[in-house]
């Protein structure tokens, strides 16, 4: 067999492994007594691919406050999955970054929070979130750990109405006694919730794609024609490398900057004076015409969302967000800070016409004049970013078993 083919099997041949690894552990241990979970295979294997991250990725950063344990690894993943974490038990983190939906949500264009609440921004991946410099899509926080916990108490999302008040229904939950005291040396704390979730998130580490077994791994028919020819074109013509960076040794394919496309304008400024009708989704990817009189009656109207201006107050970040990273990103979609692009390929005709013009315009977008086969090229390139371990991801984070 040729060395492409077996590396193209490895992420069925784990995903096979991790399910039998679990069913033999369940089989022989059985019903497990509150505090005695026992390290499970996938909690191994996600601290090796954090110590060796996939091929394409470069080392990952750890803070020398939270090193990535076994322990901490199993009870983040708990966590992270744990509907007991919300107000009414009804919200997890995992509803908002499904592990099948490239851990994002592709079915809402806006996420929905406790008791029916729409956020504000879309939801975004959290695969290879270990390298992000800085978090939430306006940065306004620096570390893993700290996001993991703000969702918890956001009144929209998981509307916990205190840090005490979590802290204490956690340790008042019987399958939690003792985790927290193994993976830290103490009992929950909201810190401590940050470090372990933050712990697992980093070992989401999704690459060994087409694109890295071809550009770093030497397989030269890794990428079809038409996707080299959309390479060269988000190289050259494109200038698409200028936020989304590609480097000689790996990509993380973004900036980390943060960037005004004009889509924050258009929702704040223009659709706002239309008095066009508002499409509303009533089910996913389902949309009806409402006369807009008539969503102002009904409906919480949306907030304007001035993106890193809300977290700077300086006027030049007006509708400035975060560069998402473009990994797997043909699995992550809807697009744009407020999901309003569907597409891929809406994308890319969005930015070849040079964004939304406005006074804040980034310096950066402009008009491409790329054609239509052109737009395909790079669309097929886009795809071949999508990582050969997503299934490994996947069945790792359906093997937590909540008990209430």
């Amino acid at each position: 067999m040729k060395p492409r083919l077996v590396r193209a099997n490895l992420g069925k041949i784990a995903f096979s492994f991790i399910f039998f690894a679990m069913f033999s552990a369940r089989s022989e241990d059985g019903p497990r007594e509150p505090g005695t979970e026992r390290e499970l295979p996938q909690d191994r294997m996600a601290l090796a691919r954090l110590q060796s991250p996939p091929l394409g990725l470069p080392v990952v950063p750890v803070p020398e406050n939270n090193p990535v344990t076994i322990e901490k690894i199993g009870l983040g993943r708990k966590l992270f999955f744990d509907r007991r974490l919300s107000l009414n038990g009804t919200m997890s983190c995992g509803m908002c970054h499904i592990p099948e939906q490239g851990f994002t949500n592709n079915e809402l264009s806006i996420p929905i929070g406790v008791n029916g609440q729409s956020l504000n921004r879309n939801a975004p991946t959290i695969l290879n979130a270990a390298y992000a410099l800085q978090l939430f899509l306006d940065g306004r926080e620096v570390s893993l750990e700290r996001q993991a916990v703000l969702p918890l108490l956001a009144h929209n999302e998981m509307a916990n109405p205190s840090a005490e008040w979590l802290v204490a229904k956690l340790a008042g939950l019987p399958d939690y006694q003792g985790l927290f005291e193994v993976a830290f040396g103490g009992g929950p704390s909201m810190e401590r919730i940050g470090k372990a979730i933050a712990s697992w998130e980093r070992t989401l580490l999704a690459a060994d794609s087409p694109f890295d077994r071809w550009r770093y791994g030497g397989e030269v028919h890794a990428l079809t024609p038409k996707q080299k020819r959309g390479f060269d074109l988000f190289l050259g013509k494109g200038r698409c490398d200028e936020c989304h960076s590609v480097g000689a040794k790996y990509a993380l394919l973004t900036d980390q900057t943060f960037h005004d496309t004009g889509i924050g304008y258009l929702r704040d400024v223009i659709e706002s004076q239309k008095n066009s009708p508002v499409l509303v989704e009533i089910a996913p990817h389902v949309f009806v015409s409402v006369p807009r009189e008539v969503v102002g009656q009904v409906g919480q109207s949306r907030p304007t969302d001035l993106g890193r201006f809300e977290v700077t107050r300086e006027p030049k970040d007006k509708w400035r967000f975060k560069t998402p990273t473009l990994r797997n990103v043909a699995v992550t979609a809807p697009y744009m800070h407020d999901g309003s692009l569907r597409t891929l390929e809406a994308v890319v005709r969005f930015y070849n016409r040079g964004g939304v013009s406005h006074p804040g315009l980034d310096p950066l977008i402009g008009p491409l004049g790329f054609n239509d086969s052109e737009i395909a090229s790079i669309v097929a390139f886009l795809r071949s970013l999508t990582a050969n371990n997503l299934a490994v991801l996947e069945a790792d984070a359906r093997t937590v078993v909540m008990r209430h």
